[in-house]
């Protein structure tokens, strides 16, 4: 993957910073359809061109009907970063949600993810139900909009960014941009 790739070849220290995509989605899910109704989307083009993108970047896609609420699912990869080798879980959460189809905002479904992964399923559980890192993902949301982001993924450094599925290329030019140094090995 090129951030992974930006990671080995520079000295940089890379932090995910959430942002509220569709914040308003119920946690039961929303058709893709009602959320894009009115808005002249074709779907079909959509899905054809977010598939390239992933091939593109080696990773697996399937075509969804449904968007889910992803706040908790948000909540639960902030805590998982506190863990050791919990940054596993944030490919997991993405097979579940772009892959398997599934609604990242259930409770129990993201409980048995972190136990997939080797975190303990009854500290997750009680992260998500006393929303511990709620604060967290608030003021991940406010750097966003801070940042002036619109869209995933976007690409912050030193002040500087870039918005999309870009290629290494442009990740590079970014990171020589802002003066990053590149690793000894």
């Amino acid at each position: 993957m090129r951030v992974e790739k930006i990671r080995e070849t520079y000295n940089v220290d890379i932090q995910t910073v959430h942002f509220p995509l569709h914040p308003d989605t119920p946690i039961e899910g929303k058709s893709l359809a009602e959320l894009f109704a009115g808005r002249g989307v074709d779907l079909d083009a959509m899905y054809q061109r977010m598939k390239g993108l992933m091939d593109a970047e080696g990773l697996p896609y399937a075509e969804r009907t449904h968007t889910y609420n992803s706040r908790l699912a948000q909540e639960l990869g902030k805590w998982a970063d506190t863990q050791p080798g919990g940054d596993t879980i944030h490919m997991k959460l993405y097979q579940a949600y772009f892959v398997d189809k599934k609604n990242i905002g259930d409770i129990e479904l993201l409980v048995e993810i972190a136990e997939s992964v080797g975190l303990d399923g009854a500290a997750a559980r009680d992260i998500l139900g006393n929303r511990t890192f709620q604060a967290a993902i608030d003021a991940d949301w406010e750097k966003s909009r801070q940042y002036g982001v619109t869209g995933v993924p976007t690409y912050v450094a030193d002040g500087k960014g870039v918005v999309g599925a870009q290629p290494y290329e442009v990740l590079v030019q970014l990171m020589d941009a802002v003066g990053a140094a590149k690793s000894g090995g």
